[in-house]
């Protein structure tokens, strides 16, 4: 999936695209603020059976 990504941003640098990468770069920030917001009740829930 990784490699996938690399990919993404390599060939969009590659061909000038620039504001196309920015949405791209934007919108994998997005992604990942979203996916940690939703883990985090879930792990400071973990987190607090595994002190008692």
């Amino acid at each position: 999936m990784i490699k996938l990504f690399r990919n993404i941003r390599k060939k969009l640098l590659s061909e000038g695209k620039i504001t196309n990468y920015l949405k791209y770069a934007i919108g994998e920030i997005v992604i990942e603020i979203t996916g940690d917001t939703i883990s985090r009740p879930f792990r400071d829930e973990i987190l607090v059976e595994t002190k008692n």
